[in-house]
Order: C-alpha cells, then sequence, then structure tokens
C-alpha cells in the first residue's frame, strides 16, 4: 500500500499492517505516493496488526475509517489509543513473544530497537515491536520501525523459518541521529540474513519524506548491496505501492 502498510491474505484472512490511508501524517507531513490500492476497494479487513504509537504507524483517522470490525492487535498499552477513535473496538495487547492465536493464525509481537511517543509526556510510555505470523501458507514477518540489533538474530532462532521479511529501508539520514532508531538499507539487507529469511520485502521508503536521503536512494542503495554479494534476485521483492504477489 505504501510505507509500512501491508495488506496480506492468510489463514483465509485479510490482515493489515500499520494501516496509514491519510493524505498525511498528522496533517504536518504531506503523503507524496497514494495509496497502492484505495480503503474502500479492499474487502473487510479481519485483523490489524500494529507495531506501535508513532503516527506514520498508528493512523487515528484511518482506524476510524476501519472501525470495529477488525481485531486489533497492539503492543502493550496501546488499546486505549485504539478505543480512543474505534466504539466498540476488540483489542488484543501483547507483550515481547506473546502470541494471539485467531482462525488459522498465530500472531506474536517480537522485539524491535526502537522507541514510543505520542505526545511530550508519554516517551516510551508504550511497548513497540515488530510481528511474526504463522499461517498455514507460510510465514511472514514485519519489523515494524527499528534500528540494527541482535534482535534480528534472536528472532530468526526462536521463530525458526521465515519465508516473507518485511523490512524498513528508508528513514536514516542524518546517520548520526537515525542510527539509534532506523537501520538504513545495508542494515536492513544484513537484519534480513540475520533472520534466515527467504525473501526481503522492502517497506518504509518513497511515501513520506520524513528525513534527509532522497525519495529514490533506498532502493538503490538495498540493489546494490544485494548485488555486491551475488543474492539471488527472486530473493528480493522491491514492490511499488499496489504491486502485489501470490504466495
Amino acid at each position: 500500500i505504501g510505507h509500512a502498510t501491508w495488506v496480506w491474505r492468510l489463514g483465509g484472512k485479510l490482515v493489515a499492517f500499520d494501516p496509514i490511508w491519510s493524505r498525511s501524517i498528522g496533517g504536518v507531513v504531506p503523503r507524496l505516493t497514494a495509496p497502492g490500492v484505495k480503503l474502500d476497494a479492499l474487502p473487510a479487513l479481519d485483523v490489524v496488526c500494529i507495531t506501535h504509537d508513532h503516527r506514520d504507524h498508528l493512523d487515528l483517522p484511518t482506524l476510524r475509517r476501519l472501525g470495529a470490525a477488525p481485531l486489533y492487535v497492539v503492543p502493550l498499552g496501546n488499546a486505549p489509543r485504539v478505543a480512543r477513535v474505534v466504539r466498540d473496538a476488540r483489542v488484543v495487547e501483547l507483550d515481547w513473544w506473546q502470541t494471539h492465536h485467531e482462525g488459522d493464525l498465530a500472531i506474536t509481537l517480537v522485539p524491535a530497537r526502537h522507541w514510543s511517543m505520542r505526545e511530550p509526556w508519554s516517551r516510551n510510555a508504550t511497548l513497540w515491536g515488530g510481528y511474526v505470523v504463522r499461517g498455514p501458507e507460510g510465514v511472514a514477518y514485519h519489523a515494524g520501525d527499528t534500528a540494527t540489533g541482535d534482535h534480528f538474530a534472536e528472532i530468526g532462532a526462536r521463530v525458526g523459518a521465515i519465508d516473507w521479511a518485511m523490512m524498513p529501508i528508508g528513514g536514516y539520514d542524518p546517520r548520526w541521529f537515525m542510527d539509534a532508531q532506523h537501520v538504513d538499507p545495508d542494515e536492513a539487507a544484513a537484519g534480513f540474513l540475520a533472520l534466515g529469511a527467504r525473501h526481503l520485502l522492502a517497506m518504509h521508503w518513497g511515501t513520506f519524506r520524513l528525513t534527509d536521503e532522497a525519495m529514490g536512494e533506498p532502493p538503490e542503495r538495498l540493489r546494490a548491496w544485494w548485488a555486491e554479494r551475488g543474492l539471488p534476485d527472486e530473493r528480493l521483492w522491491i514492490l511499488d505501492a499496489g504491486e502485489a504477489r501470490r504466495l
């Protein structure tokens, strides 16, 4: 869809990660690339997984549009934010390594090196993370926002085989400021290898101008890193907004 928003069909359910269909982030940062699929064109979502409370990942106007139909899965402390805009919302809060079972899906919150803050007084008041979703078709991982770290290897060791790893590749310059919270393309690819995943799905680039790098730089750097190491092209998925792949 764009940025960190993905929609997956797994286990007979439509699962969305970090949905943001708004024209801006909090009315401040404009959207530069339209959503790949209009929200009204999608079938009803069954599950919405939110990685953390930053406004480009937990977008309240989008949640208001989604309403109470889907189940919301959030890190600890984020349920009140969802309930604020979604009346009668069904919300499951998870700690790191906790799992919620929904039909044929097992949804696990996993660690990330990041932080949370919605208001100036709420820094790190709620948890953040990534997700591993295991379904009949395979295992998907969404990293959320994260800096590099040994959590990638830990996730790979504890989860086992991961088929599709959604890795953020944008939002990294200047490094002196961003390296403690966002991976750059090289670190994202190295983290993918540490996970031991089969496919890398690039995200978190080309939708909003949040940092100093050029909008098209992240995928160029990732492709160069990939080619230098002779990795198979079919394992790298850099999808345009709205592009789909059959699992």
